[in-house]
Order: structure tokens, then C-alpha cells, then sequence
């Protein structure tokens, strides 16, 4: 560009929101949005989470309703988290046929399957007694390689019970390649796998581990989940080795501390990457617009934007219901 003040203006294309709104160069569609869910077995009304208001634990039934609210406004799809009445150091409960995902899968597939993409969670720590994302080994360590046979076990379970999407987030090496495999025997080839690839050990998932009752009992999730001060390019190198095994699409987690990771890995990929608005960003937000701080409407719409812009072709938020039907009108 040769043009120069007073002949170059950039603000005339800002001047007006019809003008703003023509030539935006990043836009949301409720399609790209994935609302997470938590559904908890034993309950006989929906329990509100202190520390993310709007968001409960579901009941079986109102779990169904906000997934008919989620289809009706054109929200892309949901992720599935469970919390089972009993739990034990193995996580039975992750690939019972009649634990809680599983069951609430085959009544959202049985009513909304056609109309949403139905993920699950792929993990442990919902269903262990001592929190952890695996196995334990005798000394209190998680076993990478055992643990990977509990997840594969898992994935097929969700599977069966009606999940399109398998979503494993525990950060065990070779979990991808391990769940490939045992959807492939049996039978469920077909069935794509999102990878939390980059998922950093956060502060940011406190109020998640109110809601999914899976606080670690002990320790923390330092050794298998990311650095955030880690090297530099072991992201990359994760989403790399996520593909080699067979990965479909990738995720990074949290969102907002963690967009110049985001734009890496979107710069390398040429698979969708999905990115995870956790819910400590939820809750910040909900918590400064309850005390007058922040014009929230505004604020959940920049963050958004602003994972978006930095490339992410799906965003998990729990606004998702709410932002599509603002983005309707």
C-alpha cells in the first residue's frame, strides 16, 4: 500500500455495523460450537455447579432436554461427561454397558442422534476413586501402558452405546493408537477419533472438577498432562504423534492462555482442530459480569472470536446453546 493519511482512512470500513459486519474476516457458526454436558447417575433433579452457574449436572431426563434445546439451535454438537453413583480404582463404571454414559449416549442417540454429533469423554478420572486419569501402579503412579487397555475398553463401550465421536483426553502415550485398534476389531472403524492432543496441566480446570466429581484424591496431573512452561514444540510433537496413531481431528486445552499454540497447530495440520473454552474461562466470566465488572454478552462473544481467529475450526464452550441462538438472529 502507497496510500497515506488523509487519502488512506481505515476507519471507513468500521464506520457502521452493517459495514463492520460485511467485511469481518472471522465469523462463529453455531455448527463449529460443541456444548459439553455432564450427566450424573443417581440424581433425581438436575444439580446446579456452584462454581459455573447456568451449568448443572443432568439427570437422564433434563440431560435430553438440553440436548433438544442444543439441536433446535443449531449448536454443532455435544461432548459427554459422566459421574457414576460408584467408583472404584479401576473405573468400572467407564465401559459398564449399563453405566451412565453409556445409557444416557443410547437415549441421546435414540432422540437427537440425527441431529447433533454425539462425543464422549474418553477418560478415567470420573470414574476412579482416587481421581486420576489411569491406573495406579503399587508406588501411586499411573500406569501409561495398563491404562490404555481401560480406555480402548471404554471407547468400544461408547461406541456400542451410540457415540459418533470418540474423545480421548486422558494424555497417556499411544492412547490413540490404542483405541484405533480396538474400535477397528470390533467393528466400529467408522467411528472418528478428537484428540485432546495438547491438553496443559491448568489451573484453569478447577471448577470442571466440581462438576465431574474428579478431583485427584492425591498428587496432581503434573506427569502426564502438559508443561505449560514446557519445551518448546512438545505440543506439536503430541498432535503429531496423536495423527501417526490415527487421530481424525485435534484439540488444544484450555483455549484463551493457550491460542499461539492453537495457531501452530493449525498452521501444521490439515485435520480439524478443535479448542476447549474450559471452565475457568467460563467462570472468570460469569463471575466479573455478576459483580458488574465486564459487559458479559460482549465479552463471551470476543473470547470466542478470538479462538476462533486463532484457528480453531471447533470450539467446546458451555455457551454454546446460548451463542447459537444469538448468532440466529
Amino acid at each position: 500500500m502507497t496510500a497515506e493519511f488523509p487519502v488512506a482512512r481505515p476507519r471507513r470500513l468500521r464506520r457502521t455495523a452493517p459495514l463492520r459486519r460485511m467485511v469481518a474476516g472471522t465469523r462463529l457458526h453455531p455448527a463449529e460450537l460443541i456444548l459439553p454436558l455432564f450427566v450424573k447417575e443417581g440424581i433425581a433433579e438436575p444439580n446446579p455447579v456452584g462454581s459455573m452457574p447456568g451449568v448443572l449436572q443432568h439427570t437422564r431426563d433434563s440431560l435430553r432436554k438440553a440436548a433438544h434445546e442444543a439441536a433446535e439451535a443449531g449448536v454443532g454438537g455435544l461432548i459427554l461427561f459422566g459421574i457414576p453413583l460408584h467408583k472404584d480404582g479401576r473405573g468400572s463404571a467407564a465401559d459398564d454397558p449399563d453405566g451412565i454414559v453409556q445409557l444416557a449416549l443410547a437415549d441421546l442417540a435414540a432422540e437427537v442422534g440425527d441431529a447433533l454429533v454425539l462425543m464422549s469423554d474418553t477418560c478415567l478420572d470420573e470414574y476412579t476413586d482416587h481421581g486420576h486419569c489411569g491406573l495406579l501402579t503399587a508406588t501411586g503412579e499411573v500406569d501409561n501402558d495398563a491404562t490404555l487397555e481401560r480406555y480402548a475398553a471404554a471407547a468400544v463401550a461408547q461406541a456400542r452405546a451410540g457415540s459418533h465421536v470418540i474423545a480421548p483426553s486422558g494424555m497417556m502415550d499411544g492412547q490413540v493408537a490404542a483405541i484405533r485398534a480396538a474400535l477397528d476389531t470390533e467393528g466400529f472403524a467408522e467411528i472418528p477419533i478428537l484428540a485432546y492432543s495438547a491438553k496443559f496441566a491448568s489451573g484453569f480446570y478447577g471448577p470442571f472438577r466440581e462438576a465431574a466429581e474428579c478431583a485427584p484424591q492425591f498428587g496432581d496431573r503434573n506427569a502426564y498432562q502438559q508443561d505449560p512452561a514446557g519445551p518448546v514444540g512438545e505440543a506439536l510433537r503430541e498432535v503429531r504423534l496423536d495423527l501417526d496413531e490415527g487421530a481424525d481431528a485435534v484439540m488444544v486445552k484450555p483455549a484463551l492462555a493457550y491460542l499461539d499454540i492453537l495457531r501452530q497447530v493449525r498452521d501444521m495440520v490439515d485435520v480439524p482442530v478443535a479448542a476447549y473454552q474450559v471452565s475457568g474461562e467460563y467462570a472468570m466470566v460469569e463471575a466479573a459480569a455478576a459483580n458488574g465488572w465486564i459487559d458479559r454478552d460482549r465479552v463471551i462473544m470476543e473470547s470466542l472470536i478470538a479462538i476462533r481467529r486463532a484457528g480453531a475450526d471447533l470450539i467446546l464452550t458451555y455457551w454454546a446453546t446460548e451463542i447459537a441462538r444469538r448468532l440466529a438472529y
